[in-house]
């Protein structure tokens, strides 16, 4: 799955904006930071780094941690987490995707290579 059909995932099956997709998918690949390397690396304003981030601490993308760092859990996790939230929101069955599923699947050797140094590709 390619990071522009998992974009389109996001915003088509969770319900993101284009935005909140790009940056839960910036830390998912690279890592826990701050708003401000959010900001410079997607080219966006720090606004809009600071409130989409913090909207996906609400919608279950991202673990709150403080002076202004994001994080995301194992997006296996996070995937089905998100959908579940948006399932509650929208008041639809939550039931199994495996739309959803193959987010995580897809994304989690690139967590996990963000997040130790024994796992990097060659």
């Amino acid at each position: 799955m390619e990071l522009s059909q998992i974009t389109n995932t996001l915003v088509s099956e969770i319900k993101l904006t284009e935005i909140q997709a790009k940056i839960f998918l910036h830390i998912v690949i690279n890592g826990r930071m701050k708003t401000s390397k959010i900001s410079n690396d997607l080219h966006i304003t720090l606004d809009e780094a600071t409130q989409n981030s913090k909207k996906l601490v609400e919608l279950g993308g991202f673990i709150d941690m403080p002076n202004d760092e994001f994080e995301a859990m194992h997006p296996r996790f996070t995937a089905v987490n998100m959908y579940r939230k948006m399932c509650e929101r929208e008041q639809k069955e939550f039931k199994k995707n495996l739309i959803i599923d193959n987010i995580g699947v897809a994304l989690e050797v690139s967590y996990d290579d963000a997040r130790t140094k024994y796992n990097k590709k060659k």
